[in-house]
């Protein structure tokens, strides 16, 4: 049934604006009323009512940065050499339950193992499989020094999520495969980690014509481009280029940050995956070294994310899930946290982030992600007053009604899964076992030092 009325909402509405009292009409999937309670002769009978006193209705999360197929990985090596094609789109289509439950009713995907995801989308479209709306990338494109993983990419053809191109004929020729092959967004690794300079950072692997070919390219064919950048030069030339969405944006300077100011080219810094490395780091045996080099990517941040903020640059909301660090149901909200903490934005402020803005991720803009009559009925309903406790959106207890296109959605825990023959890398501890620790009477801090890189 796509007809619903919630009676006795506290809203939030999505668009920033203070909560108020009233009630939600949806019919035949979009909503209609917003508001007052209107005279029982305006109503369809027969709608189906909730009673959602002592709850937070609101629209549902629009998670920009997650990544479906990757089935909480502990490492590149994991998704990129013990994945299967057929079983990865099964385990994803379990894996999206999990982000109804936690109020996730949008997810864009930006790029999958053997582009999968392009699958399970239309699959969720088709009503053959239960999950949010969702918007993909297909394989990320890089460079021959290109992407996340140093050494272990190919030099040329696909690898895990990226696909190497390394001439302008064949990135014209993937981009245009890619779009016809159903792909919502192209997406970019602008930077890309090179092992013997690991210690500079992320590096900027693309020329300004390349990244330019790519987006005109695309733009041709009505397709809008994405790209991982980390570091000042990858976000000035992505933003020059004509990129229509940005991630991470890490380590902008003044040049960058007035390329993306000049545009108002969304950021989606997805530094969740940081965050709750620099905070629980330790109880999963990360090494020192690796959480002070994500502590610093978010403190390097904050004035220019603030900025671009105060400027009107659209910052949407990604969790980055499919990484252990971020397993999928968890940590959807915790981007909001991370806006209010480290950028200044009032609960409110970023509530609208991971809603109304983040509707930009899934090319829904106007459509979804507030709570405004002829919008979709994309609406969750939140135990407690959400914008004074933003954590109430971690608990999947809380969450009581999550509704997509006025559809009410199973929010029962999926099966247990039993282990995938061969889906895991085995791990022999991640410490070094020296002489001092097996004869020694003290145990002695000798974690591995973990180099790569996501």
């Amino acid at each position: 049934m796509s007809d619903v009325i919630i009676e006795n909402a506290r809203i939030i509405d999505g668009t920033g604006k203070p909560a108020f009292r009233g009630c939600v009409v949806i019919e035949q999937g979009a909503i209609t009323v917003v508001g007052d309670l209107p005279a029982d002769g305006l109503i369809k009978p027969g709608l189906k009512r909730v009673n959602a006193k002592g709850k937070t209705v609101m629209p549902g999360l629009i998670d920009t940065h997650c990544h479906l197929s990757f089935d909480d990985a502990g490492s590149n090596s994991e998704i990129f050499f013990q994945r299967r094609n057929a079983l990865s789109a099964l385990v994803a289509a379990y894996n999206a339950r999990k982000l109804l439950r936690a109020g996730v009713t949008g997810i864009l995907d930006p790029d999958s193992t053997f582009e999968n995801m392009i699958d399970l989308r239309d699959a969720i479209d088709a009503n053959v499989v239960e999950g949010p709306r969702m918007a993909c990338g297909a394989y990320a494109l890089i460079t021959g020094v290109g992407g996340t993983a140093g050494r272990l990419i190919n030099d040329e053809g696909t690898t895990g999520y990226y696909m190497a191109v390394n001439s302008k004929d064949e990135i014209i020729r993937e981009v245009r495969r890619q779009i016809k092959h159903g792909t919502d967004w192209i997406k970019v690794h602008v930077t890309g980690i090179i092992p013997r300079q690991a210690h500079k950072g992320e590096l900027c692997v693309w020329t300004t014509d390349e990244l330019k070919l790519i987006c005109d390219t695309a733009h041709e064919l009505e397709t809008p481009v994405m790209g991982h950048c980390r570091g000042a030069e990858a976000t000035r030339k992505a933003a020059e280029a004509g990129f229509d969405l940005i991630f991470h944006a890490t380590g902008m300077d003044e040049k960058a940050l007035q390329a993306v100011c000049d545009k108002k080219i969304p950021i989606a810094p997805a530094l969740t995956f940081q965050y709750n490395m620099v905070e629980f780091g330790e109880k999963i045996g990360t090494s020192s070294s690796l959480m002070k080099i994500f502590e610093r990517e978010i403190t390097d941040s904050i004035d220019t994310m603030t900025a671009a903020h105060k400027a009107g640059v659209p910052l949407l909301t990604g969790s980055e899930a499919g990484f252990s660090l971020v397993p999928y149901g968890d940590w959807h909200y915790r981007e909001m946290e991370v806006f209010v903490k480290f950028f200044g934005m009032t609960p409110l402020e970023a509530i609208q982030c991971a809603t109304e803005k983040s509707a930009f991720g899934i090319k829904m803009q106007g459509q979804t992600g507030a709570i405004r009559a002829g919008y979709r009925g994309d609406v969750i309903c939140v135990n407690g007053d959400v914008e004074n406790d933003l954590a109430l959106l971690g608990n999947p207890s809380n969450i009581t009604n999550v509704f997509i296109d006025g559809v009410e959605k199973d929010l029962s825990e999926p099966r247990p899964r039993n282990n995938i023959p061969g889906w895991r890398l085995a791990s022999i501890g991640d410490t070094r076992l020296t002489r001092e620790i097996a004869y020694g009477d003290e145990t002695l801090d000798v974690s591995l030092n973990v180099e790569e890189l996501h």
